[in-house]
């Protein structure tokens, strides 16, 4: 008989904590789960799901304008019903929560609903319960993160903006990530009057030069007004309980809601790391080795809470691997090289492997090849809306180590560029590559001539 309660105790029942318990479960282990919010966390309730389905909807008011071109007529007086997505969207949300939980169940999982807190090395508590665990494992994530100034108490979060209760008309976004940048687009394509503040001079830090500036120019042309260098310096409510905000360059700027999507903290707050001696980072986020084990030997932790990349596909391939790792006592192997991702704003981002400036300053001999084109389907609706792609080669070896696209199913696309670049496929097999025609994707096996620096 054990003398723990558990053989392994999870806190957090998101994408990574999840994976893990499943998987350790399956080994043999005797595992729980404790969740105090909602099952699946960020990604299935409040962030990449309900922000894709939004995305969809925020389409079809193009869809419908462009339909018109094709000899579909009556669909101009079309309405949009914000109660209508709300409440469908919750409706999947919950649908979700209840498969993981059937998930957790079916494996064998303890499901503790509660906020855990360590209060032992090898002991976590869970409302007055107290339980004894041989590991423990540390997945809570992240918690989006809104400065301190005067009035910002009245804007909200990605947490709260799929349950408004009152569509906005006038919305400002504060931010210049990926998540401010997604719901601008969304708002804009769902009728509100869509603001942008960013307090530099272009969003997007990190991603293409490139691509950065292609994405403001069609973002402009789909009515959202960017304010780039300008800092919100207070929010002040109305009597009609509209908002004004107020900039550091003494504009002002009436809307109906703020949503603040400036980065998001690790939700260790009220854990108990700090008094176990577990080593946390500057920004809050836990130290862990390359097994993920932290300072204290008996807790690991994963996902976003270690501060990596902000990611659910990462935070399951490293579950798996920490599982991995305790079945066979090897190291835990992780590549973090050439991780796809996608911005769902409108058109899409997707991207692989390294920007042109970050290949420059590695000192990588850079040969670059870019398209730009009007889709095939605005060649009849007339929409000006355009499409990049544009390629990263090493000219030392022929070796494709960049690519990045704007357009209709971005992340569609270089999800299949990206297993190409894993195998580490030449600009040369590219261009043997037969592609699907007629498609956009073809033009990544089309390029043929690189752009002069």
């Amino acid at each position: 008989m054990s003398e723990f309660d558990f053989d392994l105790f999870v806190i957090g029942a998101g994408s990574g904590g999840v994976r893990a318990a499943r998987m350790a479960a399956a080994s043999g282990m005797r595992v729980a789960v404790a969740e105090d919010r909602y099952m699946g966390g960020t990604c299935v309730n409040v962030g990449c799901v309900p922000k894709k389905l939004f995305v969809y909807a925020s389409s079809y008011r193009e869809a419908f304008e462009d339909a018109q071109a094709y000899g579909w007529s009556g669909q101009t007086d079309a309405q949009f019903v914000w109660p209508t997505l709300r409440d469908n969207n919750a409706r999947e949300i919950t649908r979700l929560n209840g498969i993981y939980r059937n998930l957790l169940g079916n494996a064998g999982v303890h499901i503790i609903d509660g906020r855990a807190r360590l209060t032992g090395r090898q002991q976590v508590s869970v409302g007055d319960v107290s339980y004894s665990a041989e590991r423990i494992l540390v997945a809570t994530g992240g918690w989006p993160f809104v400065p301190d100034f005067p009035g910002s108490e009245h804007a909200i979060t990605s947490n709260e903006v799929f349950s408004l209760e009152v569509f906005p008309r006038r919305v400002l976004v504060v931010g210049g990530g990926y998540i401010a940048v997604e719901f601008a687009g969304i708002f804009a394509g769902l009728g509100a009057e869509t603001h942008l503040s960013y307090r530099r001079e272009l969003f997007l830090r990190g991603f293409d030069n490139d691509i950065r500036r292609f994405v403001r120019d069609e973002m402009t042309k789909k009515q959202v007004n960017l304010r780039f260098n300008d800092d919100v310096k207070s929010i002040e409510k109305q009597a009609d309980g509209s908002l004004k905000v107020h900039s550091a360059d003494g504009s002002e700027l009436e809307v109906d809601a703020v949503l603040y999507a400036t980065g998001r903290k690790p939700n260790t707050r009220g854990l108990g790391l700090e008094k176990l001696g577990v080593v946390l980072h500057k920004d809050g986020t836990i130290g862990v080795d390359d097994n993920f084990r932290s300072s204290v030997t008996s807790i690991f932790a994963l996902g976003d809470v270690t501060g990596g990349p902000e990611l659910t596909p990462v935070a399951l391939a490293e579950a798996m691997a920490l599982v991995k790792h305790w079945q066979t006592g090897k190291t835990a192997e992780i590549d973090y090289n050439n991780i796809p991702t996608a911005v769902f704003c409108q058109p899409n981002i997707g991207t692989v492997g390294l920007t042109e400036e970050e290949a420059r300053q590695s000192g990588v001999p850079v040969v670059i090849y870019k398209s730009d084109f009007r889709a095939m389907r605005h060649s009849v609706s007339g929409r000006d809306e355009r499409t990049l792609m544009k390629l990263i080669v090493d000219d030392s070896n022929d070796r494709v180590v960049g690519a990045h696209m704007v357009g209709p199913d971005a992340g569609e696309i270089i999800q299949g560029i990206a297993v190409a670049m894993k195998a580490g496929a030449t600009k040369s097999i590219f261009d043997q590559t037969i592609g699907i025609h007629p498609t956009a994707a073809e033009e990544f096996v089309t390029m043929r001539s690189p752009v002069a620096d």
